[in-house]
């Protein structure tokens, strides 16, 4: 709050304590204007509905109003809506003539401002209707002679464009020099934060120019644009002081246009130099209301975006709300910069938290006196803008810095290896080949981890047989090899008899045993062109390429005589007391006409009926019985 009421107090009068208007009379006849400034804050006549005369108010025709604050809580049966009009009428004490001075705020929307039945200064045009009104925002100084004893100041005053009518600021009050003082101090300022602005946002628009990938620079550089533009505006209104027929509903619009993009900006901003701290969809949605309020601006009047403000502005103290917590989260995790940015941005967020506040309804229709003492003026958020650019600025230069002097390292490096190039290309020469000659040992070891590794692919870990993977691929490609020369193929389809009674009484142990034994048998029995494989579990099939129906009958009953001949033992089993094995054959000349599965289903039919027969056999499946 400190560099709040500090900004804050840039732009008030000097004395703490201050006479106030009571029942529509300010006595200034105790005081002296040497040095001071007057605040013609209080209770003044109010005319509602009326534009009197100079000279032609009288005590106990009329109400009274507080000033600054709006009038649209004035009637407890209206609707509040700041349509309309009045006169506001002080009578002012002095106990000398004097040449005294005004500093006249803008007013809502319109007025004419006379004293002692002169008109001094006007800012728009006064209407009682929208149609004969010309609404213009116009601080400005007026120069009056003040007389000893009582003075007439008179203000009319119509509002049929903004939400809020009245006269929601101070005038203020003095000697001309110190008003004029005060005026281009003011001017001052808000010249020396428009140009730095637009300066600082200028140059961060270059910087994004100049290498695209820096999105921070981009989103800062508009954000410091508008905010300046807002200042140029805002204020003292310059601009309208240059161009005083400017359009009052285009001027809004810019004026509230900058308020609506710079929240979105801001946050874009920051997302962007640290990511990890501001939460994207949070930044998806501001910039989605962003859009909608803009849109909103952009298709109605002052009158209707003006009174959804209040809307935005919960969102925008959210928002400030938001980005506190996040930078106080990164100080404490103390990231590079976060200590000047951090401070920067409160000097930003406090500042747009006051001018939030100041434009709010609440503070404008009613609030609170104490409240009012500390949030005077509406327009800090350029001066805590200017101070935030110049924190991220010297953040800037810091890492420009940090740059340069990694360069200037980097430089020597490259110097120092320049000067021993020749040795060291020669060294890196050594290192090369030696390095090519490791590379060419490790492709030779991994080409034969790769002939393992596949051979591991296709081949059963338990018996050391080929697996089912293999054998699909041998059967597809013996097929057509046999269907292009027209040789004969024969399978051979195996299952151990009763071997799950086996497993549960020897247990799994031996089962696998009893497995690998056969697996022996067929490795050592067969020829190199047959190809063994384990189906499944305790099935084996055998494909023997170029092998006709009596050759593989052969086969399969020396496998058969083969396995029952190692006598192991096999108390459960109801064909034999030994271990045995049911066989299945088949065998054709391939043709077109027929595909390699219609094989494997008339070996495996077979060897159902090797089963069914009683097992401990071998049985024929002929091709033309299928």
């Amino acid at each position: 709050m400190g560099i709040l009421l500090l900004l804050g107090g840039c732009s008030e009068y000097k004395s703490a304590s201050k006479p106030k208007a009571q029942g529509g009379i300010l006595d200034l006849t105790q005081g002296e204007f040497a040095d001071n400034v007057i605040a013609l804050d209080g209770e003044w006549e109010f005319y509602w509905g009326q534009f009197l005369t100079p000279g032609a108010g009288e005590k106990g025709t009329n109400g009274y109003i507080q000033v600054p604050g709006s009038w649209n809580k004035y009637l407890e049966n209206s609707r509040q809506t700041g349509d309309g009009y009045g006169t506001y009428r002080l009578e002012l004490l002095t106990k000398e003539n004097a040449r005294l001075a005004l500093k006249i705020p803008r007013m809502f929307t319109a007025y004419e401002f006379w004293v002692n039945g002169e008109l001094i200064a006007t800012g728009g045009k006064v209407g009682e209707t929208r149609e004969t009104m010309t609404p213009q925002y116009l601080p400005q100084v007026a120069f009056f002679q003040a007389q000893a004893g009582s003075n007439e100041i008179l203000i009319k005053v119509s509002n049929f464009y903004h939400r809020s009518g009245g006269m929601l600021e101070n005038i203020q009050l003095g000697t001309e020099r110190e008003i004029l003082s005060l005026r281009y101090k003011a001017l001052a300022r808000e010249f020396f934060v428009f140009g730095s602005l637009m300066i600082i946002g200028i140059y961060h628009l270059a910087l994004f120019f100049f290498r695209k990938k820096s999105i921070a620079s981009l989103c800062f550089g508009l954000f410091c644009l508008l905010i300046g533009l807002r200042t140029f505006i805002v204020g003292e209104r310059f601009f309208i002081f240059l161009f005083p027929d400017f359009s009052w509903e285009i001027a809004h619009k810019i004026q509230t246009l900058t308020y609506y993009l710079g929240v979105p900006f801001m946050l874009m901003y920051f997302r962007s130099v640290y990511p990890k701290y501001f939460h994207r969809r949070i930044i998806k949605l501001a910039q989605i209301i962003a859009v909608v309020f803009t849109l909103i601006l952009l298709l109605t009047p002052a009158r209707i975006f003006t009174a959804l403000n209040p809307v935005y502005q919960i969102g925008t103290v959210l928002a400030i709300f938001y980005i506190a917590f996040a930078l106080g989260r990164l100080t404490i995790a103390k990231e590079k910069g976060s200590i000047l940015i951090s401070f920067g941005a409160l000097a930003l967020l406090l500042t747009s938290l006051n001018d939030v506040i100041f434009h709010s309804i609440w503070l404008n229709d009613g609030g609170t006196p104490f409240l009012k003492t500390f949030i005077r003026t509406g327009n800090l958020s350029s001066a805590g803008q200017l101070v935030f650019a110049l924190t991220n600025s010297l953040t800037l230069a810091k890492k420009f810095s940090d740059s340069l002097q990694k360069e200037e390292v980097l430089s020597a490096e490259l110097t120092e290896i320049n000067t021993h190039l020749d040795d060291l290309v020669l060294q890196r020469t050594k290192e090369l080949e030696e390095l090519n000659k490791k590379v060419e040992e490790q492709k030779k070891e991994l080409e034969q981890a790769n002939r393992s590794l596949k051979k591991l692919t296709l081949m059963d870990p338990l018996t050391e047989l080929w697996n089912r993977r293999k054998y699909n691929k041998a059967l597809e490609r013996e097929w057509r090899r046999c269907l292009r020369s027209k040789s004969p193929l024969s399978l051979i389809l195996m299952d151990l008899d009763h071997f799950k009674e086996f497993n549960d009484f020897y247990g799994h142990k031996a089962g696998d045993e009893c497995l690998v034994k056969i697996s022996g048998i067929l490795k050592d029995s067969l020829s190199s062109s047959a190809i063994a494989a384990r189906y499944g579990g305790e099935e084996f099939i055998i494909l023997l390429p170029d092998t006709k129906k009596n050759d593989a009958l052969k086969i399969a009953e020396m496998l058969r005589e083969k396995v029952e001949s190692q006598m192991i033992p096999h108390r459960k089993s109801s064909a034999s007391p030994y271990v045995t094995i049911s066989i299945g054959v088949t065998s054709t000349i391939p043709d077109r006409n027929s595909s390699y599965e219609e094989l494997f289903k008339l070996a495996d039919r077979a060897l159902y009926q090797a089963k069914g027969a009683g097992r401990n056999r071998v049985v024929f499946a002929p091709w033309w019985d299928q």
